[in-house]
């Protein structure tokens, strides 16, 4: 079965093609033919959409799904789907399981499971083991399982001897370390950013400064050892400013922002509605520009949805009390396209976030694999619950304007078309 792309704009800056309308034949999973006009067959499937663009596949760095161990909040299976009916061929998922992604076989575990799907699993293994933050956990043997990075998702090494370390032997097999940007001495039980709205809704403090402290002592850390060091979903203004400081001394450092921090500020908090507690937490719109500035000149190298599905038992709750997170997949398009630059979009999902987890990208180009995703950049949407494909529902975007519709992807000779 032969698959026919009808009048698509390529947008992939690798490709011969980039910025040219074509028809694209794919044949037993590769690009087999990339012309202004390929005639229909009988035996084809073909794909016509309005205003049809089309990419490399995207790849999410930051996706949480529940399994094993919170299947109510997210089973693989129907993850992977969620993710290619969002334009993700491929995504990094966090070892915030139950049990913790530490150890080998629980690195095989997650990908025996996700095999032969349309979207490709790579996990994040555990920095530490049970996550922790006491003792490195078997980084090497977990690596050469299939792990493309190591985190204890959403929680900061606390030790500074232990990231010295980890930093230190990661080295040895070009492992990538990633740092969650958080002081907890200085960020305490707060649940919102330090600032005017906190303190006239009554909500606890996590100052911007929490983070600050944690990336300094962090990139203090990347300069004596050396090695390569990731910073996930940064939030602030300043961050920015010392992640572009330690990229001009030369330090290997790279760094991702959240969709929703790039769209959404703490102003959003008058409603205490529990879908819009995060962490780290909405900043202010400063920060916001500051962070899409960071988009904008390569500073900032990734952006993630850093989706995060929770049960309605631990959402749907007083706001204090809720569990941080939102789901990010499903909006993910439409929020970064609404604020920034469509080729942002794209270098930010592909090209860049692949090259720093070590991850083929297939160009769109006669003879190679197809690995691709179908958009529509230019519609208008607001987003409702009937948008929601993931398990949990905590969305920070429901009726919101967002900007683009994902169509679907080809990817592991499989296509996902949205009806």
């Amino acid at each position: 079965m032969s698959t026919l792309i009808k009048n698509a704009t390529i947008l992939d800056a690798s490709s011969p093609y980039h910025n040219q309308k074509k028809d694209i034949l794919i044949s037993d999973g590769k690009l087999e033919i990339i012309a202004n006009s390929i005639p229909q067959k009988d035996n084809y499937t073909v794909i016509e959409r309005e205003n049809l663009h089309v990419s490399c596949g995207w790849f999410d760095s930051s996706v949480s799904l529940g399994e094993p161990g919170y299947e109510e909040r997210e089973t693989l299976k129907h993850g992977l789907q969620v993710a290619a009916k969002s334009g993700f061929t491929s995504i990094a998922v966090n070892a915030n399981t139950n049990p913790v992604i530490d150890s080998k076989s629980a690195v095989e575990f997650l990908i025996s499971k996700a095999f032969n799907s349309a979207t490709k699993l790579y996990p994040i293994a555990a920095l530490t083991k049970d996550c922790k933050g006491v003792e490195i956990s078997e980084m090497y043997d977990m690596q050469q399982s299939g792990a493309v990075a190591f985190a204890d998702y959403n929680k900061p090494i606390e030790n500074d001897n232990l990231l010295k370390i980890a930093l230190l032997y990661a080295q040895n097999f070009d492992g990538l370390v990633l740092s969650f940007p958080k002081n907890n001495s200085i960020a305490g039980d707060g649940i919102a950013n330090e600032g005017i709205n906190s303190t006239k809704l009554g909500l606890k403090g996590n100052p911007a400064l929490a983070e600050h402290i944690q990336i300094a002592r962090d990139l203090y850390l990347l300069e004596y050892t050396g090695g390569k060091l990731h910073i996930p979903t940064i939030s602030t203004a300043k961050s920015v400013t010392l992640i572009k400081e330690a990229k001009k001394k030369g330090l290997k450092v790279t760094c991702s922002v959240a969709a929703h921090h790039l769209v959404l500020t703490d102003d959003e908090l008058h409603s205490f509605d529990s879908n819009f507690k995060t962490n780290p937490p909405l900043r202010t719109k400063e920060d916001i520009k500051a962070l899409q500035k960071g988009v904008e000149t390569g500073v900032i190298d990734i952006i993630t949805s850093d989706h995060n599905p929770i049960d309605i038992e631990h959402k749907k709750v007083d706001f204090s009390e809720a569990k941080e997170g939102v789901i990010g997949l499903e909006s993910a398009f439409g929020a970064v396209n609404s604020v920034l630059d469509v080729a942002d979009f794209i270098a930010c999902f592909t090209t860049k976030p692949k090259a720093i987890f070590g991850i083929e990208n297939h160009s769109i180009s006669e003879g190679n694999i197809a690995d691709i995703t179908f958009f529509n950049p230019e519609t208008e949407v607001v987003f409702t619950n009937n948008h929601i494909l993931s398990t949990s529902k905590n969305s920070a975007f429901i009726n919101k304007k967002l900007k683009g519709t994902v169509y679907g992807v080809f990817a592991n000779n499989q296509l996902i078309i949205n009806k």
